[in-house]
């Protein structure tokens, strides 16, 4: 049966990141006397999909946190919905992306994810105009992982009670 094939590593279906890492370095580690296969740069390519596949995880995260913030500190009532629905669309690419392995990295880098979308949320605020609600932006993420992935769950605006 085919979904009864050897557990060594992690599975193509169930994690792909981890699944890259490792099949990068399980190719690596293969000894061959054919030096027709670009053994290393096969295990780069395969390796950089799963960074691409990272890398895309964390710019959703940090698009959700920026726009979080934009929600919860701006007074502009317009743009709210136009903002919600680039957080319902990075949530659907995320649905996609998002493995055990990525999860669990997003968990640990949230610091790092936050200060990129704090970056973006503040200069945006100050291209508006908004200095205010760009001072008022915390210094550390008041969002948790389950917050930003959870479909549907936005921050009230600026004065709603929380």
């Amino acid at each position: 049966m085919p979904d009864e094939q050897p557990r060594n590593g992690p599975r193509y279906d169930d994690d792909f990141y981890a699944w890259t890492q490792y099949q990068a370095e399980v190719l690596r580690s293969m000894r061959t006397r054919d030096n027709r296969f670009d053994r290393e740069h096969v295990a780069e390519e395969i390796e950089d999909l799963g960074k691409s596949e990272r890398d895309a995880v964390e710019s959703q995260i940090s698009r959700i946190i920026e726009h979080f913030l934009k929600l919860a500190n701006s007074p502009a009532a317009p743009p709210r919905y136009g903002w919600m629905g680039s957080v319902s669309d990075a949530r659907r690419i995320l649905r996609k992306k998002i493995t055990p392995t990525l999860r669990r990295q997003a968990e640990q880098k949230l610091a790092e994810l936050y200060e990129d979308g704090r970056e973006a949320a503040e200069l945006a605020l100050h291209d508006h105009g908004e200095h205010g609600a760009a001072a008022a932006l915390p210094s550390s993420c008041p969002y948790t992982l389950e917050q930003l992935l959870a479909r549907g769950w936005y921050p009230n605006p600026p004065g709603e009670a929380k």
